[in-house]
């Protein structure tokens, strides 16, 4: 069981999770629920798929057990090499959103999804990503089902700029019913300790930004399809809430609900560069669990606070959607959802609109959305 590697042939492990005693005379890991044959080649359609996220830092390793990667090197090839090199490493998977892909039979998306969890968590610590692993669990090996999953991680990891060097499919016969999958992902990157942002703390009069969300992403959905059975929404109806910011089209719930997560990596790698030397930016969180008052709170320190207003950006139609079909009182959304807000950046008074402009040269849509003051490591929303 070799973990899917570099390889021609990229192999990737898969695992039947259920009693492997010693079989009686006649016995086969078919007849048990796993077809080898079935899950051999699903594998060697991945090789192309694999490769298409390859750079060169990649070390080709043909039949090997794990994937190999550059991180430090002095060919002329790469532009520079890192001075004191810290890895960051982060793992999330995307919850029940993947049921709404599952009832939906939309499944060439959710991988984006996995990927921007683990990329935009891991982007928060000033990380340049490098590379993505992935785990995909399974009743049995499905190829149709499987490869729109992979084209999705292939995709998240393009748009992020880091290579899927590897992962595995766990066969869980035993586990999941016919049609159902889990998805988990790690990621690993790479930082200049002197440029970590965990070493630097936000103060008075800094400035915080708000990047758009691109609605749900990933967090919330056990909420959101406990509201939709109540309320006897439907899947496929477009409702007059569902106005896409950034199109105008009236979307259905479905697609909504699907919008895949959006991965700031581009964006948020090409500022820090920007800025090698100033530093501009102060603190930053990915805005997932929790909403604004959870996530930013963790990056503060405790000697103050963010004040966040609260209408100081277009909240998208799906939040209002579920909390007006839902009785979902005003905080409770707030606490649970990112209310359009994906993603903040703190950042020094005198380079908050320079900032902000970088970031919109880069595709985002951007917010003023609050201050820091002196406190105790609190965020208030007014």
């Amino acid at each position: 069981m070799a973990a899917r590697a570099t390889s021609s042939r990229s192999p990737r492990s898969t695992k039947a999770h259920g009693s492997e005693s010693r079989a009686t005379a006649g016995m086969t890991y078919a007849a048990a629920g796993i077809d080898l044959e079935r899950y051999d080649g699903f594998m060697g359609t991945l090789g192309s798929m694999l490769r298409r996220t390859h750079g060169p830092r990649v070390i080709p390793n043909p039949g090997g057990f794990g994937g190999l990667f550059r991180l430090d090197y002095n060919e002329r090839l790469f532009a520079r090499n890192y001075r004191d090199p810290v890895l960051v490493a982060c793992s999330d998977g995307v919850g029940t959103k993947v049921k709404i892909a599952q009832q939906l039979g939309i499944l060439n998306t959710i991988g984006i999804d996995l990927v921007a969890m683990n990329i935009n968590d891991l982007i928060v610590e000033g990380a340049e990503p490098l590379f993505f692993l992935d785990c995909l669990s399974v009743p049995h090996v499905d190829e149709q089902q499987c490869s729109a999953i992979m084209h999705g991680v292939v995709e998240g990891c393009r748009l992020s700029g880091c290579a899927l060097l590897g992962g595995e499919t766990a066969e869980m016969g035993d586990l999941f019913k016919a049609g159902d999958f889990d998805l988990t992902g790690f990621a690993i990157g790479v930082v200049d300790l002197h440029k970590a942002m965990s070493r630097r703390h936000p103060e008075p009069g800094d400035v915080v930004l708000g990047l758009a969300s691109s609605g749900i992403h990933s967090n919330g959905f056990t909420l959101a399809r406990k509201v939709i059975k109540d309320a006897k929404l439907k899947h496929g109806t477009r409702y007059d809430e569902l106005v896409a910011l950034e199109t105008d089209e009236v979307q259905t719930l479905g697609e909504a609900l699907l919008t895949p997560t959006r991965i700031y990596a581009e964006s948020i790698v090409r500022l820090g560069r920007a800025y090698r030397v100033k530093k501009v930016i102060t603190a930053m969180a990915h805005i997932t669990g929790g909403g604004i008052v959870g996530n930013l709170n963790r990056v503060l320190g405790e000697s103050v606070d963010a004040v966040i207003k609260a209408k100081s950006w277009p909240v998208p139609g799906i939040f209002r959607l579920l909390q007006e079909r839902g009785g979902v009182e005003e905080a409770e959304m707030r606490r649970v959802f990112n209310m359009g807000i994906g993603y903040c950046v703190v950042v020094r008074p005198a380079f908050a609109r320079a900032v902000a402009c970088r970031l919109e040269h880069s595709g985002e849509r951007v917010y003023t959305i609050g201050k820091i003051v002196k406190g105790k490591g609190r965020v208030i929303e007014k």
